[in-house]
């Protein structure tokens, strides 16, 4: 079975790559991290008017219906540019929640607007900083109005219509929940300050609930966005490791390159290890969204892990290959590390996510 991309699918990427090389350098990403707000809004609005932000979703409501394959390429572009772009939270959870679980009428409502850039979104769950449970939802909904309190929501100071977990009548359900005079947000400082963060109250806003089975629901939604996350995480470890073996090969120590010894060698080579692999789980993630295969949970778990493991390593390794300059505010190492610690906690932690690997996997009889 082949589970590479085709022609096209690799061409939309070297597009998509090329608009972010052009528009999204770091000096724009530490422009933003350094400067409030955390958004650039002209990349947002120019990733609309190449109509990334429709790439799964049909032509009927606004998008250009390429499907999930070609999302997970704009994802990895997305993460290899660290781009400052509320693109996680509103396309691959608010359109996603959408366009599984919404009435005809909330896609009609919605959908467009996402893809013209007009609407960003956030997904709001946390109450307490621990892992997620069902027991743990106190916001609720009452006559249509929801009140409650969520903690680090990502993207929450920016985002024009949330997500929310709520329940009605002791039964959880997500809610759309537009921004407005009834929904209060304050800014909170996250590892990545590239990325926005907010505590948001809503007091008797208005919420529409979608047409899910509450908590499961919630868990089919993680499952999807999981393989777009990866792909994201894994885009970010390549440029990791791309930058550690360039600096590697520039910079001398004793009349050599550094990348010449043995440690350093030792060094990459785990590195592009552990990206490849999360490269390989990935692809097979991607396969089994774009078709809806039954192996989906196995899969977008294997990519989860596999991705926030390869992320993280060659974002800290990149660090340390470049040594003492590594570690200063001036060299972008520090943009990347931020970055991946930031994604390894949306949908839910590494543990969280072993645990459903170790939940996906088949039994197997032993004789």
């Amino acid at each position: 079975m082949n589970f590479d991309f085709s022609d096209d699918q690799k061409m939309l990427a070297d597009q998509v790559q090329r608009y972010l090389q052009e528009r999204c350098p770091t000096s724009r990403v530490r422009e933003v991290l350094e400067q409030p707000p955390r958004f650039a809004q002209e990349i947002w609005q120019g990733l609309a008017e190449l109509g990334l932000l429709g790439t799964a979703v049909p032509e009927s409501y606004g998008g250009t219906g390429a499907g999930y394959a070609e999302l997970c390429l704009v994802a990895q572009q997305i993460g290899r540019h660290i781009a400052p772009v509320p693109f996680g939270s509103t396309v691959y959870l608010l359109t996603e929640a959408l366009l599984q679980f919404g009435s005809e009428e909330q896609k009609q409502q919605w959908l467009p607007k996402i893809c013209s850039g007009e609407i960003k979104g956030a997904l709001a769950t946390t109450e307490q900083l621990e892992q997620l449970t069902q027991d743990q939802v106190q916001a609720s909904v009452t006559e249509g109005q929801l009140s409650g309190e969520k903690l680090m929501v990502a993207d929450g100071s920016i985002a024009d219509v949330y997500l929310v977990l709520a329940k009605e009548n002791n039964q959880l359900g997500l809610y759309l929940v537009p921004a407005g005079a009834a929904v209060q947000v304050r800014g909170v400082d996250s590892v990545d300050l590239s990325r926005d963060v907010a505590h948001v109250v809503f007091d008797n806003a208005p919420a529409q609930r979608l047409h899910e089975q509450g908590w499961q629901g919630l868990q089919q939604l993680y499952q999807r966005a999981a393989v777009l996350f990866a792909f994201e995480q894994l885009g970010g470890a390549q440029r990791a490791l791309e930058m550690a073996v360039d600096y590697a090969k520039e910079r001398f120590a004793f009349g050599r390159a550094i990348g010449s010894f043995q440690a350093i060698k030792h060094m990459l080579a785990d590195m592009f290890v552990a990206m490849k692999l999360a490269e390989s789980n990935c692809y097979y993630a991607a396969w089994a969204l774009d078709n809806n295969a039954p192996e989906l949970p196995l899969a977008a778990a294997t990519a989860r892990v596999g991705a926030t493991e390869a992320f993280q390593l060659c974002a800290r390794d990149n660090i340390q290959v470049h040594g003492g300059m590594g570690f200063t505010w001036e060299f972008d190492c520090h943009l990347y590390y931020r970055r991946s610690n930031f994604l390894a906690l949306e949908i839910g932690g590494l543990s969280e996510w072993e645990d459903r690997l170790a939940r996906s996997l088949p039994l197997q009889n032993i004789a």
